[in-house]
């Protein structure tokens, strides 16, 4: 399948950097952690209204997390960097990116100094779309009420969109990493618009899969925010190349084997015909059952190709419903 390429958003990383004395921007400010379904509807309204009145398409997030700086004990486990949230950002047409450092001295702002300061003098926000539940300036003393009133002050449009319900739930970065972390990876895919999926390097393991059940990548992965422990249906990426394969993945402390640190260990479903690749990225599509530990090795891996054959039948059906979908079109 061929994906579509999109262009990469031009990233600013200091207020300092903003070019382009002025050009006018809609502009959307938040942490956008994940960039979940109710985040998409945002930017899909800047993009909009920035094509219709010819600025360009901009959105504003921190680094780090403001918890971080204002309430550390409070600071979420995060869904995503920064750099994975420009990609995703530049998927709903934003065009820019400021990456604004977040320092002591940005949350000392008011919200009148963040207005007139950061969003008109320094980015040229002609329009601010947030979302219902926006805060901002010192100890979040701004809402999207106030952000009204200063618009009109200070000369830009303002809109808010609505908070996104699924099952009566408002859709929310909490909420995804309470679900990843419980294993409800399918509904969290829901919730976010695609799989969540984490990446990294691929390390040597213990030899134990080439040698007693089927062979794995092993991955070495700084995120924050993991699935819980067990064996899921994934896709793995090829993050320098465009190489992808079905696969299936185990997180856990291979219990059959003495349970000695966490691993990531994933299955090709497909032979690797080339490299082994240096960083891959795994995304998991739905959990199949929890870590178990086995008498031995021999029943760890039956149970591996119980898995995979699982995984392939998930992948069959899957095929299916698209051709389905196509053929319907």
């Amino acid at each position: 399948m061929t994906e579509r390429i999109l262009p990469a958003p031009r990233i600013y990383r200091s207020l300092n950097e903003l070019t382009g004395a002025g050009i006018r921007r809609a502009v959307t400010v938040g942490n956008f952690d994940g960039v979940h379904a109710g985040h998409r509807r945002i930017l899909r309204r800047v993009a909009a209204l920035a094509g219709e009145r010819g600025w360009r398409a901009a959105a504003m997030i921190f680094e780090p997390h403001p918890a971080k700086i204002v309430a550390p004990e409070r600071a979420p486990r995060l869904l995503s960097t920064p750099e994975e949230r420009c990609a995703l950002l530049a998927e709903e047409g934003i065009e820019e990116v400021l990456i604004l450092p977040f320092k002591p001295e940005i949350a000392a702002l008011s919200p009148e100094e963040f207005a007139r300061d950061i969003l008109v003098a320094k980015l040229g926000a002609a329009a601010v779309i947030v979302g219902a539940n926006f805060h901002f300036g010192h100890r979040q003393a701004g809402d999207t009420r106030r952000l009204a009133e200063l618009g009109r002050v200070c000369g830009f449009l303002t809109g808010v969109v609505p908070e996104v319900v699924l099952r009566g739930h408002v859709i929310s970065s909490s909420q995804i990493r309470r679900l990843v972390e419980a294993g409800a990876v399918a509904l969290a895919a829901r919730l976010l618009e695609r799989p969540y999926g984490i990446e990294g390097a691929v390390v040597p393991g213990r030899q134990i899969g080439s040698t007693k059940t089927v062979p794995t990548l092993n991955l070495a992965t700084p995120a924050e925010v993991l699935p819980a422990n067990g064996v899921y249906i994934t896709r793995t990426r090829d993050l320098e190349s465009s190489r992808v394969w079905l696969s299936i993945t185990n997180i856990g402390y291979r219990p059959t084997f003495g349970g000695a640190g966490l691993s990531i260990e994933t299955h090709l479903l497909e032979p690797l015909e080339g490299a082994t690749p240096a960083r891959i990225r795994v995304e998991f599509l739905r959990r199949v059952r929890e870590e178990i530990r086995f008498p031995d090795s021999e029943s760890l891996r039956a149970q591996i190709l119980r898995d995979v054959a699982r995984a392939r039948r998930f992948f069959q059906l899957a095929d299916r419903l698209l051709y389905s979908r196509r053929t319907a079109d």
